[in-house]
């Protein structure tokens, strides 16, 4: 059994390096290996992080695609001999990024500072619902959702404090459905 198999660790993302200005070149080729040898079930993404900037030009605003990181590539996967082989040997590729030859995979902080993936939240609650607050302040009081913000991490509930309808806003974490 080689190094690489002993190191798996399931689907993880791992950083390549390219040569300057073969980013997309090596994300398209992977892109086409995968497609055409099957390989779906060992390499799953891959990445150019780019951030898009509107420039003027003259009178004109122009949106320009800057690279994050030039000359690397980020791609999801799971660490096999085969794997490698195929991402290691695709022109432009100079090598994984990681100690000797020694792959090391993106830790899940690295992974969520750089807003890879998106994480797609669903609430239980919505404008409307009674629901009862597990934390903080207001630990133990029910109430009202009054509003979702848009990212879907804070929600404002009406909650009852005498004989008024007092808004707060909380952190979803602490908002259970009644």
């Amino acid at each position: 059994m080689s190094d690489i198999n002993e190191m798996n660790v399931g689907i993880r993302w791992y950083v390549v390096h390219t040569y300057s200005g073969y980013e997309n070149k090596v994300m398209a080729s992977i892109q086409k290996i995968v497609e055409n040898r099957g390989l779906g079930h060992l390499i799953f993404d891959t990445r150019v992080p780019v951030e898009k900037v509107i420039e003027k030009k003259g009178d004109k605003e122009v949106e320009v695609e800057y690279k994050l990181f030039p000359s690397y590539v980020l791609v999801k996967m799971i660490m096999t001999d085969e794997s490698w082989h195929v991402v290691r040997n695709i022109t432009g590729v100079t090598g994984f990024v990681g100690p000797g030859s020694r792959p090391t995979p993106l830790s899940d902080k690295e992974v969520e500072d750089l807003n890879i993936e998106e994480k797609k939240v669903r609430l239980a609650v919505a404008a409307g619902d009674e629901v009862r607050i597990s934390g903080g302040l207001f630990d133990g009081f029910t109430g009202t959702v009054q509003s979702v913000s848009e990212d879907m991490k804070k929600i404002t509930v009406r909650i009852k404090r005498g004989r008024r309808d007092m808004p707060v806003e909380l952190d979803a974490e602490y908002v259970l459905p009644v």
